[in-house]
């Protein structure tokens, strides 16, 4: 065989390893997806069997996420990649911890809605709702540009980004107000902390749209 048929030979073994690790991240991010759906379920609707399916999910998506670290990993070891093939790898690692991170806040929040479960709904939910649709919202977006390798999808995210910090600023000040009103301690506490959960997804949404700029145009976000 010449080596110019060996080099063709090992490019196309890379592309279909390389092919393989992207299908993995785009199967993780639905995974992430359904997880957000079942803790939108548990804590909006009150469902308990949402609630522990979102908890159940976690350990696949963290399983998903260490496969696809260590593939990645191997990748870079044996096939030595250069330029945008190195740079897409390093940056489907870091992103994979967004999303790996998303899923635990979703984890989060399901559990969040167990506690939340013997208080009657309060009279913020509809704006946590809101809140909730937007990060889901982001998180689509994020594995839209992913998918695509969209670098301008990717950097619209920050703006929506700044929406749910709003979101998360009005919300605090009316949450943290309440006791003063009679509402129940605890449950002012674990809303708050479904807010700030929210708020993070937000900000690993926008951290993937920022990756995906990077993979694309070579170019980090200051």
């Amino acid at each position: 065989m010449s080596s110019s048929s060996s080099s063709r030979g090992t490019r196309s073994h890379f592309d279909r390893q390389l092919q393989a690790v992207q299908q993995d991240v785009l199967r993780m991010g639905a995974l992430v997806e359904s997880s957000c759906w079942l803790a939108e379920q548990a804590l909006l609707d009150r469902d308990l069997d949402a609630a522990k399916a979102v908890c159940d999910q976690d350990q696949a998506v963290d399983q998903l996420y260490r496969q696809i670290e260590a593939d990645c990993l191997s990748i870079i070891a044996l096939q030595s990649p250069v330029s945008q093939d190195l740079r897409l790898l390093s940056s489907i690692m870091h992103l994979i911890r967004d999303l790996e991170r998303i899923g635990d806040h979703a984890s989060d929040i399901g559990e969040l809605a167990l506690q939340l479960f013997p208080h009657p709904p309060h009279s913020s939910m509809h704006r946590i709702r809101l809140m909730l649709t937007r990060c889901r919202a982001m998180l689509a977006m994020s594995l839209e540009a992913l998918a695509n390798l969209d670098a301008k999808t990717g950097q619209s995210l920050q703006a929506k980004d700044d929406w749910v910090d709003s979101d998360y600023e009005d919300l605090y000040q009316v949450l943290v107000n309440q006791p003063l009103q009679g509402s129940p301690v605890e449950q002012i506490v674990l809303l708050v902390l479904v807010i700030r959960y929210l708020e993070r997804m937000a900000d690993h949404c926008t951290n993937i749209g920022n990756r995906v700029v990077f993979i694309v145009t070579g170019e980090r976000k200051t």
